[in-house]
């Protein structure tokens, strides 16, 4: 596999900041006090075992969910209690997302499903095309646009998942174990991609079991009984 993304890691490229963000359901604690920066040119995984929090922070991140306690700031945004509507519109605006489960549409081609993407994003027309294409020619699938999901290969719907998902360029791509439903090697192509895809004016976050995927990205958060902790940054070696 190759490596992160690089970039400036200067305070003033903070993407995200998330400060003693809290997380309960019920009686139940996901989340304890997180703490921690995403800045651009960031790859991160997200580490720990099942039940620890590590979907929950993903959530909160990705504008899905809101924190119980805390302060998440988005691109200078205070979104920690932020209505409805307008954590919709800040989500289209930055969030990309990868899942396991690739969540393609079986009866739209590979080109509708990255255009339809586009569309949530209030993209059409002609420029959306330009943008799918763009998108497709990145994944190494511009000769796939006319096939279907259920004419690919787990790796191939993964890759078209991709490149759904940066077509309108991210902010954060945010990713829920992405090679999880993929053997070795497919596994290796679509990190390998996730890093290139990721410029340094954005942030790759990863949450994964895979501790070869985790090995790839230059940070390494650790969650366990909703506490999360830093256990390696390979920017204090630069």
């Amino acid at each position: 596999m190759n490596g992160a993304p690089n970039g400036n890691m200067e305070r003033s490229d903070v993407l995200a900041s998330l400060r003693g963000i809290e997380r309960t359901f019920g009686i139940t604690q996901a989340l304890q006090e997180a703490t921690f920066d995403v800045r651009a040119g960031d790859s991160i995984a997200i580490t720990g075992p099942s039940g620890s929090g590590k979907s929950t922070l993903l959530s909160i991140m990705g504008l899905l969910d809101i924190p119980t306690a805390g302060t998440y700031t988005l691109c200078g945004h205070d979104v920690s209690h932020s209505s409805t509507s307008r954590r919709s519109r800040l989500r289209r605006e930055h969030i990309g997302f990868v899942f396991q489960s690739f969540h393609l549409i079986e009866h739209l081609t590979v080109e509708e499903n990255v255009l339809y993407g586009l569309s949530i994003r209030r993209q059409v027309g002609t420029r959306a095309r330009q943008l799918a294409s763009a998108a497709l020619e990145r994944v190494g699938l511009w000769n796939k646009a006319a096939n279907y999901p259920t004419d690919l290969s787990g790796g191939e719907r993964q890759r078209v998942a991709i490149a759904r998902a940066v077509a309108w360029p991210p902010t954060l791509l945010l990713c829920d174990e992405p090679t999880g439903n993929l053997d070795s090697h497919n596994s290796e192509l679509v990190v390998d991609l996730l890093c290139r895809v990721v410029d340094e004016r954005s942030a790759l976050v990863i949450v994964t079991h895979d501790d070869d995927v985790a090995r790839v990205c230059r940070r390494q958060l650790h969650v366990i009984d909703g506490v999360v902790r830093e256990v390696r940054d390979e920017r204090t070696r630069e």
